[in-house]
């Protein structure tokens, strides 16, 4: 995942917890803060790379 890719629902592992995007906010030079479930921030750059697993809604 990147800060292109990321998006809402999305779960990171950070420090051995799984943490779960509830929001983000576009930041210059294509940088993104995300908000997660917990309340705690994180910004990553352009080209910041994560782990990441995204689940799909069943119809």
């Amino acid at each position: 995942m990147t800060a292109t890719t990321v998006q809402r629902g999305d779960i990171i592992q950070l420090g051995g917890r799984a943490c779960r995007v509830s929001d983000l906010f576009q930041l210059p030079q294509g940088a993104k803060q995300l908000l997660f479930e917990s309340g705690e921030l994180l910004t990553i750059h352009a080209r910041t790379r994560l782990d990441a697993v995204r689940l799909l809604r069943r119809r």
